[in-house]
């Protein structure tokens, strides 16, 4: 019996310490995997919370987005998850904290409610599933993601998801294809300005208000003046489009009149002035037209689709956050998915405990909280602890812990340590993390802080407590969504660009005007001013001269008289079918002008001119191109052509150089020599060049005489007073011309 009770005892001495030695061995497996249970277990905290807010009010919107999402808007997602035919959970989340996988999931495993789970964040919707119940919540997801710009906003993508679920599975997912077909490759045309397009639009704005009315009174004003230095452009009608010179058939015949206007009708001098107010009307209308204009297209306000926040959005965290640190001087954002394990958040309270007692220690508030540019800081983790600090109204060692974004930031308030070292020294392998820290989802957070309470432990001290900086107390304004007026920020520079676009596009237009110019001038040369006459007229001059310079003279004669006739009635050119032609009998079919003083009256010498030189050429100008008319004609038609534009400038001038009619007008009278063989003199009308040379040189006046081509059959030149024709009565004066003319014409 002894020794079977002994075999007995040894049986169970062996087989407790099998247990025993399993036992162990199943405590230290399981211990060896505590941490990545903890970690696995994490995210049901996370969906825990927000299942329960989810059972108080099926649409749940964060606190931590007042910039973007207010938590105000709530009513409004709650108006829209009614529309969907089905109950509707949303959930409303900052970022990448509510797109861990399976959230969505976790939330409805702790609600144990079917329905469709949407997930909002600050850029719209970011996931949909739904649980028992028909919705295309993936179709719908796709269609808010295609068809609206990135700014639409959370709200109006909600928006759009609710409405094609609404309208059921078939349509959903036909919408769906055409959305990713339509926008596949690019995206919507953004709803809304940043800063820097509001700054493009005044900038632009600024410039077209300042060059367009600069453009119209600089370009205006150019471009007539440019014209009527062209080659025949109309003198007495500004900015009249000019004829041809030299048309095929002109009419001589018209009237001039006596520059009274008709009966009804405004009189030259109050048209002028009509015209010239023009410009500046049309400078002044084209400005308020494109004020106007800018005003109804660049009509934003706003940069986002983001709503106002109220106070209490502004403040909603900062509250939640301090209550949270009165209770616990490590304050993990519920909304987050966890980045301490239970252990690692042990450790921490056991090290913030173990700091306040060492020598220069205090209090270390940690606030596991992410810091976005849409909460009520505006990311500004300096502003965010002030305002916590001021509401907790208690100083030591504030630690930011991003859980979003993985950055550490340490405050110093009130304790005896050296902030400067806080500030500057702490390590960035603390601050900011390692590569590995980057590529973990926790971003090694726990370990991090435990690295920076060792290092808080070695900060030197100080004497007396101190604060690194006045760390600011106030956020950004919360009006940053709102932009600028039009007509601010860059309007000003715009307005001086615009004027120096102005006076580059008038540099611009005169180089370009000035080339085209010099080209028409070329084709169709202009008179030369009589002042030159004098010294460039030739005194042998060949046949094609005297067409050529005919052609001018006469040509710029009928567009003055034109212009005269058209600034003294209705502006009627003249022209009347084949009224200025002189039939084949001789006889004229011209009308006479009006009675009055022969010679004295300005518009009846040009006329007579005028008429005198169209006879000459048979009412043709474009004959004066053919090789017809003989030198003397020529000769006439340019002394009849300059007298009549002379008289239309108010010139009435009844004698001509007798020496060389194509010297112009003549100032006296004088007794020169006509031939060098003997002393015979004559007396004739000199311009004041040919007078000059008979007083000081008479016997050199005789080289000046004009002499023309002699006549067919014969050789060499003859003095032009020798020829056959009106220019026989060029000593006699104009009107003596005149009537030579008629006289030859046959004309009464």
């Amino acid at each position: 019996m002894t020794a079977t009770a002994e075999a007995h005892a040894t049986r169970r001495r062996t087989y407790g310490a099998a247990r025993l030695l399993l036992t162990l061995t199943a405590l230290a497996a399981l211990f060896a995997t505590a941490t990545p249970a903890a970690h696995a277990a994490e995210p049901v905290a996370q969906a825990a919370y927000l299942a329960a807010r989810l059972r108080a009010d099926p649409v749940y919107v964060t606190d931590q987005l007042p910039r973007e999402i207010p938590h105000s808007t709530a009513p409004a997602f709650a108006r829209l998850a009614k529309r969907t035919g089905v109950p509707t959970y949303v959930l409303v989340l900052p970022g990448p904290s509510g797109t861990g996988k399976g959230l969505l999931g976790a939330v409805h495993d702790r609600l144990g409610r079917d329905g469709l789970y949407v997930l909002i964040d600050a850029s719209g919707v970011s996931d949909a599933t739904a649980y028992g119940v028909h919705a295309p919540a993936a179709d719908a997801a796709t269609v808010a993601l295609y068809e609206l710009p990135y700014d639409a906003g959370p709200l109006r993508s909600f928006e759009r998801f609710v409405d094609v679920v609404a309208q059921g599975s078939e349509k959903a997912a036909q919408r769906a294809a055409s959305a990713r077909e339509r926008y596949g490759d690019e995206d919507p045309a953004a709803l809304y300005l940043g800063p820097s397009d509001r700054d493009n639009q005044s900038f632009l704005t600024g410039v077209l208000l300042t060059a367009v009315p600069a453009l119209i009174l600089l370009l205006v004003p150019y471009v007539r003046r440019w014209r009527r230095r062209l080659p025949g452009a109309k003198p007495g009608r500004p900015g009249a489009k000019p004829g041809k010179p030299g048309s095929a058939k002109l009419d001589s015949g018209r009237k001039p009149e006596s520059g009274k206007p008709e009966s009804g009708k405004p009189g030259p001098g109050i048209r002028h002035r009509l015209g010239r107010g023009l410009v500046p009307a049309a400078a002044l209308a084209g400005a308020a037209a494109i004020a106007l204009t800018a005003s109804l297209v660049f009509d934003q306000t706003r940069s986002s689709a983001a709503p106002p926040p109220t106070a209490a959005d502004l403040t909603a965290r900062v509250h939640r956050v301090t209550e949270g640190l009165k209770r616990d001087s490590v304050y993990v954002d519920p909304e987050s998915a966890r980045v301490l394990s239970a252990a690692q958040l042990s450790r921490l309270h056991d090290r913030i405990r173990a700091f306040a007692r060492s020598d220069g220690g205090g209090p270390v508030y940690v606030l596991l909280v992410p810091q976005l540019t849409e909460d009520e800081s505006a990311g500004q983790y300096d502003v965010f602890t002030a305002t916590v600090h001021r509401k907790l109204g208690k100083d030591g060692l504030y630690v930011v812990a991003d859980p979003l974004g993985g950055y550490i930031e340490v405050l110093n308030y009130g304790l005896r340590l050296d902030s400067v070292g806080l500030d500057l020294g702490l390590p960035e392998s603390i601050g900011s993390g390692d590569d590995q820290a980057h590529e973990a989802d926790d971003h090694a957070l726990g370990d991090r802080l435990d690295a920076l309470m060792t290092y808080l432990d070695k900060v030197p001290r100080s004497d007396e407590p101190n604060t690194a900086a006045d760390y600011p107390a106030t956020p950004e304004p919360v009006d940053s969504h709102v932009l600028r007026p039009l007509f601010s920020g860059d309007f000003r520079p715009g307005l001086l660009m615009g004027a120096l676009t102005a006076l580059f596009a008038l540099a611009l237009t005169a180089g370009v005007l000035g080339i085209v110019g010099k080209v028409l001038r070329r084709r169709n040369p202009a008179p030369l001013p009589t002042s030159t006459l004098p010294f460039t007229a030739p005194t042998d001059p060949s046949p094609s001269y005297l067409r050529r310079t005919a052609h001018t003279e006469l040509s710029a004669l009928a567009e003055d008289f034109r212009g005269s006739a058209g600034s003294g009635d209705s502006g009627d050119s003249g022209e009347s079918g084949d009224s200025g032609e002189s039939g084949e009998s001789g006889e004229s079919t011209h009308e006479q002008p009006p009675s009055g003083p022969s010679g004295l009256l300005p518009q009846v010498r040009a006329w007579d001119c005028f008429d005198a030189a169209m006879l000459l050429v048979d009412g043709d100008i474009d004959a004066l191109d053919s090789p017809g008319p003989g030198p003397e004609t020529l000769v006439a038609v340019v002394v009849l052509s300059r007298a009549g534009r002379a008289a239309l400038r108010g010139e009435v001038n009844d004698l001509c150089c007798g020496v060389n009619p194509l010297h112009g007008p003549a100032v006296s009278r004088h007794h020169v020599r006509v031939s060098a063989e003997g002393r015979r003199r004559r007396l004739l009308p000199v311009c004041e060049s040919c007078r000059n040379t008979a007083i000081v040189e008479p016997a050199t006046v005789h080289t000046l005489l004009m002499t023309l081509p002699a006549p067919a059959g014969a050789d060499g030149r003859v003095p032009y007073i020798e020829t056959d024709g009106p220019l026989t009565a060029v000593p006699n004066g104009i009107p003596r011309l005149i009537d030579k003319v008629r006289e030859t014409a046959g004309v009464q």
